[in-house]
């Protein structure tokens, strides 16, 4: 019973992440002409100050053990700040340059990566089924990407297919923080300031000036993209990806309806393909999973 709990409360926390994460991309998109690194610092700075504020309020009750991390977390930290890092770089190049439901979908192969990521780091299981999933999934992947020889073409679509594979390294990293005892809040407050520093020599030399308008949309970027960090790294110590990953694929109708309203984008037919066959194999693997499971229980 306990184990159905944590699943349902999986699956709603990735369903709120999925609906911030689109907002998000909205207020990146509506910031307009500024270089993505900037973007991302200030995405990042957002969700940093509210999981310092938080800590320290639980610090009233605990002292500075609300800080605490595990022992054998630091490695997952940082690695989990690395790949995130890649993650919001790649995904912010595309959503700059792609329509939103196309930097959407890219992103959303992290959940095939944290299977096959999981398989590595933390020695789950990954069957035939599931692997075959992958497969097909990438060639989906190939018509959102069409591969060309026209690099400057190719260079958003590939950010993009590269920070999903981050993304979903790093949420292997939440799992297997989670598993340690690590909290959410320092795994947030520990991934947004490392993210923070990488940015920090761009900012230093080549910051853009920004419009009253323009600090607006990246504030609400930042808070939207906190209560999606937030939700997803509660999802995933919840739940592990198999169970609940493909409501992560939600975010692509949040996308792609707020594409259309505020952007009139319309994604073109290759790309609808690669759609349907990345969301079809993400529900066979979830199938697949969740049948495989009733069968294994006593």
């Amino acid at each position: 019973m306990d184990e159905i709990s944590d699943i349902k409360k999986g699956i709603i926390y990735i369903i709120i992440s999925s609906f911030f994460f689109g907002l998000m991309a909205v207020f990146v998109h509506l910031a307009g002409d500024i270089y993505f690194v900037q973007k991302a610092f200030f995405r990042n700075a957002v969700a940093f100050i509210i999981a310092l504020f938080s800590l320290l309020i639980e610090g009233r009750k605990q002292g500075f053990h609300s800080f605490d991390i595990p022992k054998g977390a630091v490695i997952f930290l940082f690695l989990r700040s690395i790949a995130g890092s890649i993650g919001i770089f790649g995904n912010f190049y595309a959503v700059d340059r792609l329509i939103l439901s196309d930097a959407a979908i890219l992103n959303k192969m992290a959940p095939f990566f944290a299977i096959l990521f999981s398989f590595i780091l933390l020695k789950e299981k990954i069957r035939i089924i599931p692997l075959a999933a992958i497969s097909v999934a990438f060639l989906g992947a190939l018509l959102i990407v069409k591969p060309s020889f026209n690099f400057s073409y190719m260079l958003p679509t590939m950010a993009g297919f590269v920070g999903g594979m981050g993304a979903g390294f790093a949420y292997t990293c939440v799992r297997k923080l989670s598993m340690l005892g690590c909290k959410g809040k320092v795994v947030v407050l520990f991934f947004s300031l490392f993210s923070m520093l990488l940015s920090i020599p761009y900012m230093i030399f080549n910051f853009n000036p920004m419009s009253a308008s323009q600090w607006i949309f990246l504030i609400l970027s930042g808070i939207c993209a906190a209560g999606g960090q937030f939700s997803i790294t509660a999802a995933y110590f919840h739940a592990p990806a198999s169970k609940i990953s493909i409501y992560d694929y939600s975010q692509i109708i949040f996308s792609a309806v707020l594409g259309f309203l505020i952007f009139g984008q319309v994604p073109d037919i290759l790309s609808f393909a690669g759609y349907i066959i990345i969301i079809s194999m993400a529900g066979l693997n979830f199938w697949y999973n969740n049948f495989h499971g009733e069968k294994s229980r006593p």
